[in-house]
C-alpha cells in the first residue's frame, strides 16, 4: 500500500466501460450509493453477460484502488493459475517443439483457474459499501431479459463460429498473438468433431449461424449462476456444484481435456500486491506489478523518453514516434527476458526501474537513426535469464469507476482471446489464459521465466495505471485491451495526455505504433500512416495494419472527473 494525499469530495462520480450496458450497470450502482469498487464489480459482472468474447467471471484481472480519503493505493492480482498437475511441457508437441498457437487455445488445457470472483470478494470486503447481492442485479437482469449484440461481439462470433462447428480455421486467424505469425499451413483442422463446442455455439451461433449486430441474446444459465453467487458468495464459485460443473467442462472437453481438479479451484486466492510506482517529469505514476508486465514496461518506455522534449516534438513528429518506437523495442526486450510470476521467479522490478539503468538504456536512443537490434539489458539485481517470446492474444476489457468520495478503481479483466477457450460452464465463457505462458519451457538449455509450472500465474500485459500530480492528487487513469499492444496503448495515452496536453478521449484515440518480427506496424486509418516514409528513412522496416485496440480512461478537470471510451470501440463514459 502506497499512501498519498487525500482528495476533496466530488460533486458526482463517473464510470467508463467498453460496453454501454456495463457502464450503465456501474452508474446504477453509484446512484444507489455504492462505492467505486461496488460500481467496478457490477461492471465486471455485466461484462460477463454482454461482452463474453472479452472478459468475465470465467477469467481473471488486475485491479488498482485509490482511496479518496487516505490517499492510499492498493492493487489486487486476480490472475488465473495453472492447475497443480500442469507441467512445463504442456504445450509441446511429440517432437518437443511448441505446437502452433491455433492448436493451443481451444479446449480444456488452455483454461486457468479463474480469479475474478475471488478478486471481487476481496475488493468488496475491503472497499465495498452496498450488499454483495446488490452488485449482481444489473448483470442478472441483462442475462434474463436479454441484450442486443454489438458490432464487436458479432465480429468475434463470425470469426470463431467455423471452429465451433468443426470446420477449418485459418492458422493466421486474428486469435493469434498480435504481430506474431502462427506456424502451420494456410488452414488447420483443430477439432475432431462438429459438436466439439456445443455450449458456446448454442449461445453465440444459434441455428449454426454467427450472431449479427442487433440480435437479442438471453443467457438463463448464466443468470442462474449469478443468482447462486449472489445468494451464497464467492465460495459457491470455487466449491460445490458450480465448481464441479467447471471441472467437468474442462476435463471432459472433446478438445484437449484438462487436468484441473476441484482442489485447484478450492485453493485459489486473489493476491494483494504492492503497487509499482515511478516518476515521470512532475508526475507520479502507479501501476500493476508482476505477474503483470504493465507497469515495468510502460514506465521503462517513459523513463527512456524523459530526456527528450516530447512536448516540443509534438504528436505529428516522425522523430517523436521514432523515439517512442525505439524505447518500446528495448523495453519489450527486457519484458520477454525478466518478467514472470513473482511467486516463482525473482523479478528485478527495482532494477528495471532504476534511474541509472533506464538512463543507460536511453543513451542508446538516437534522433537520427534506428538501432536495428534490440536486446535485453542487465538491470541491477537481475538473475541470469533466457529471453523467449511469449504468446498473448488480442482481447480483454478495461473499465473505470470514480465515486463522490474520490475513490478511483481502474481494472483490466480478461478471458484472453475471443471467447477464451471456446468452452462454457454455467453460461460463462472459460478463459484460455494458460496460452499466455511461454510455450517453450527452455531456450538454449536454460529455463524460461514464464514457463508453465503448477499453480503459477502466466505473464500478462494488462496495464491499469493511475497518474498523480505534484500535490499527490489523482488526475488521470487509463487501461486497455489488445494483448501485448496494451502496454503501448497505455504508454501512448500517457505521453499524449501528459506531454501533448490531449484530453482523455483524444489520448486513447491517438493512432498507435507497434511491432512484429518484421519491424514496426502503423495503425491503419490513423495519422500514424503518414509517418511511414520518414520512419523508413530513419532505418525502420514499416508496414501498415489493423491492431484491434480498445482503451478506457478518465481525467480530473476543473469541474470534476470526466470519463472517456476509445472512439474505436462501442464503449461509453457516463456521469453519475
Amino acid at each position: 500500500m502506497v499512501a498519498l494525499a487525500p482528495a476533496p469530495a466530488l460533486a458526482q462520480g463517473i464510470v467508463s466501460s467498453a460496453d454501454p450496458r456495463a457502464a450503465e450497470a456501474g452508474r446504477e450502482i453509484l446512484r444507489a450509493g455504492g462505492t467505486a469498487t461496488d460500481a467496478a464489480m457490477a461492471m465486471m459482472l455485466a461484462l460477463t453477460v454482454v461482452e463474453p468474447q472479452s472478459s468475465g467471471i470465467g477469467g481473471g484481472g488486475f485491479l488498482i484502488h485509490h482511496d479518496g480519503k487516505s490517499g492510499a493505493i492498493d492493487t489486487i492480482d486476480g490472475r488465473e493459475k495453472a492447475p497443480a498437475a500442469a507441467s512445463p511441457n504442456r504445450f509441446l508437441g511429440p517432437d518437443g517443439k511448441p505446437r502452433p498457437f491455433v492448436e493451443l487455445f481451444p479446449g480444456g488445457q488452455s483454461v486457468g483457474v479463474p480469479g475474478n470472483v475471488r478478486l471481487m470478494a476481496l475488493a468488496h470486503k475491503k472497499w465495498g459499501k452496498l450488499p454483495w447481492k446488490a452488485l449482481f442485479e444489473p448483470a442478472i437482469r441483462l442475462a434474463e431479459q436479454g441484450y442486443q449484440v454489438t458490432r464487436p461481439m458479432a465480429a468475434s462470433s463470425a470469426m470463431l463460429a467455423p471452429l465451433w462447428f468443426g470446420r477449418r480455421i485459418s492458422a493466421s486467424t486474428p486469435t493469434a498473438p498480435t504481430g506474431q505469425p502462427v506456424a502451420g499451413d494456410d488452414s488447420t483442422t483443430i477439432v475432431p468433431t462438429a459438436d466439439a463446442f456445443p455450449d458456446v455455439a448454442a449461445l453465440y451461433a444459434p441455428g449454426g449461424r454467427p450472431l449479427t449486430e442487433g440480435m437479442t441474446v438471453r443467457n438463463p444459465a448464466l443468470a442462474a449462476t449469478l443468482r447462486t453467487l449472489a445468494d451464497e458468495g464467492a465460495d459457491a464459485f470455487y466449491t460445490g456444484e458450480s465448481a464441479q460443473r467447471l471441472v467437468d467442462t474442462v476435463t471432459q472437453s472433446k478438445v484437449a481435456p484438462s487436468d484441473m481438479t476441484l482442489a485447484d479451484l478450492t485453493a485459489y486466492q486473489a493476491a494483494e500486491r504492492p503497487a509499482v510506482c515511478t516518476r515521470y517529469r512532475t508526475y507520479k505514476l502507479c501501476g500493476m506489478g508482476p505477474p503483470s508486465s504493465g507497469a515495468t514496461t510502460v514506465f521503462q518506455i517513459l523513463g527512456m523518453l524523459e530526456r527528450f522534449d516530447m512536448k516540443k516534438l509534438g504528436k505529428d513528429s516522425p522523430v517523436a514516434w521514432h523515439l517512442i518506437s525505439e524505447a518500446m523495442l528495448l523495453a519489450y526486450a527486457d519484458r520477454e527476458k525478466y518478467l514472470g510470476d513473482p511467486d516463482f521467479v525473482s523479478v528485478p522490478v527495482a532494477g528495471l526501474l532504476d534511474r541509472g539503468y533506464i538512463a543507460s538504456r536511453s543513451k542508446r536512443l538516437s534522433t537520427t537513426k534506428s538501432l536495428g537490434t534490440y536486446e535485453a539489458g542487465t538491470p541491477p539485481g537481475a538473475q541470469p535469464r533466457t529471453a523467449a517470446i511469449q504468446n498473448e492474444t488480442p482481447g480483454t476489457t478495461h473499465f473505470i469507476a470514480v465515486d463522490r468520495q474520490g475513490d478511483v478503481v481502474t481494472m483490466t479483466s480478461t478471458v484472453e482471446g475471443p471467447f477464451g477457450s471456446q468452452l462454457v460452464a454455467g453460461g460463462y465463457v472459460l478463459n484460455n489464459e494458460l496460452t499466455d505462458f511461454t510455450a517453450a519451457p527452455e531456450k538454449n538449455g536454460a529455463p524460461v521465466a514464464n514457463r508453465v509450472e503448477p499453480g503459477k500465474r502466466p505473464l500478462s500485459s494488462m496495464s491499469p495505471t493511475i497518474v498523480y500530480d505534484a500535490k499527490g492528487q489523482p488526475i488521470f487513469t487509463v487501461g486497455a485491451a489488445g494483448g501485448k499492444t496494451i502496454i503501448m496503448q497505455v504508454a501512448k495515452a500517457l505521453i499524449a495526455h501528459l506531454d501533448w496536453g490531449e484530453n482523455a478521449r483524444d489520448s486513447i484515440g491517438e493512432g498507435l505504433i507497434f511491432f512484429n518480427d518484421a519491424g514496426l506496424i502503423l495503425e491503419e486509418g490513423t495519422g500514424r500512416v503518414a509517418l511511414k516514409p520518414a520512419l523508413e528513412a530513419l532505418g525502420h522496416t514499416v508496414t501498415i495494419g489493423k491492431l484491434g485496440l480498445k482503451a478506457n480512461a478518465a481525467e480530473r478537470t476543473a469541474s470534476g472527473w470526466v470519463g472517456a471510451a476509445d472512439p474505436r470501440s462501442v464503449g461509453v463514459a457516463l456521469k453519475e
